[in-house]
């Protein structure tokens, strides 16, 4: 899972090691519920460039390029929120999400700072995933 940020060029990097966060997002999304934030997966949008390298490699309809609906945009504010909420959860409980729970908070850590920049700079973002 990574981060769009809505323009050509935000002016910083938007790269977000997101692995973890995928292979966990079950359980990130169990989480962040039970803490009374909004789960990463709420903030999904697929654009026309994920999409584009799911039909590549022939994982998908070529047709559904032309049905695809424009990515949806969120205000940076509320992803700040839940990524906050889920490190401070995770800085409490070490051990909540087993083996692979530092990772997930480095990655957590990763998105928090791009946002914020987003927050700064008032852009709009939204989480995409990657196929490969």
């Amino acid at each position: 899972m990574y981060i769009v940020v809505e323009g050509d060029d935000p002016g910083y990097d938007i790269f977000v090691n997101g692995r973890a966060l995928a292979r966990n997002e079950d359980a990130l999304e169990k989480l962040a519920r039970s803490i009374g934030v909004r789960p990463l997966i709420d903030f999904f949008s697929a654009d026309q460039n994920s999409m584009a390298l799911l039909i590549e490699e022939g994982a998908g309809d070529p047709q559904l390029l032309d049905k695809l609906p424009p990515p949806q945009w969120f205000a940076p504010e509320e992803g700040v929120r839940s990524v906050e909420a889920l490190l401070d959860h995770l800085r409490n409980e070490p051990a909540q999400l087993g083996s692979e729970s530092e990772l997930i908070r480095e990655e957590l850590e990763e998105y928090a700072i791009v946002l914020r920049k987003t927050v700064e700079r008032n852009l709009r973002w939204h989480l995409a995933v990657s196929w490969r």
